[in-house]
């Protein structure tokens, strides 16, 4: 699914040099459920943007389903990011005048795929996430665990392979960050490629393997038992 050699991206803050990524070798195998984690100025938010086609690196190799990133133009790089990979945020990013449903279908405005078909495809996923009673409710009218399911199930309109969870929890009480983990669960269980950036031991238990990162680099790279 993912593979990354050598990935290096700097900054210049005033006369100094960041190295937010310091040579990451990174392999990741479709069905995999992984946490990325460290401290401010780790580098685990830089890793997920180049991941996400949403950054590119000053050095090193990327590939995303066995296709050289580097090698893609800005056109094929919004295909990707479209197609290929669904993104969940902490803030959701819902659009407030729209429904849940019609936050749910945006990413379907770029596809080829007929109205009714679209809107068929987002009420099952609405259904599936447990909001069948809420796809007509805007965001200020749901809760916000309410919103971040509709964020996932936007995020899985198109069927991507892979999902990026950029702290999914960050804006959660403890109870509903627990449902919302346990949704994951479920939805890696049915084959989704999830790579989630957290700072919360007890959100990163629910993956099945930890990436632990330190000045740019990984420091440490395991699976749970």
């Amino acid at each position: 699914m993912i593979s990354t050699a050598d990935l290096c991206r700097q900054f210049r803050v005033g006369d100094s040099v960041v190295h937010a990524l310091d040579h990451v070798d990174l392999q990741i195998d479709g069905g995999d459920f992984v946490a990325v984690m460290g401290p401010s100025g780790s580098g685990k938010s830089t890793l997920m943007n180049i991941l996400g086609c949403l950054d590119t690196p000053d050095d090193g190799q990327y590939w995303l389903l066995e296709q050289p990133v580097a090698e893609l133009d800005d056109d094929a790089l919004s295909r990707v990011r479209n197609l290929k990979i669904g993104f969940v945020f902490q803030s959701f990013h819902l659009l407030p005048r729209m429904t849940a449903l019609e936050n749910v279908l945006l990413p379907l405005r770029y596809s080829d795929i007929d109205v009714g078909a679209a809107r068929a495809r987002g009420e099952d996923l609405l259904r599936r996430l447990g909001l069948e009673d809420r796809m007509d409710h805007r965001p200020n009218q749901l809760s916000g665990g309410q919103r971040q399911r509709v964020a996932i199930a936007r995020s899985l309109i198109n069927e991507p392979p892979l999902l990026l969870a950029d702290e999914p929890t960050g804006n959660l009480d403890s109870r509903t960050s627990d449902e919302i983990m346990d949704l994951f669960g479920e939805i890696n269980q049915q084959g989704q490629t999830i790579l989630m950036v957290t700072h919360e031991e007890e959100i990163a238990s629910h993956a099945k393997r930890l990436i632990r990162m330190r000045d740019g680099r990984i420091e440490h790279d395991s699976s749970h038992s």
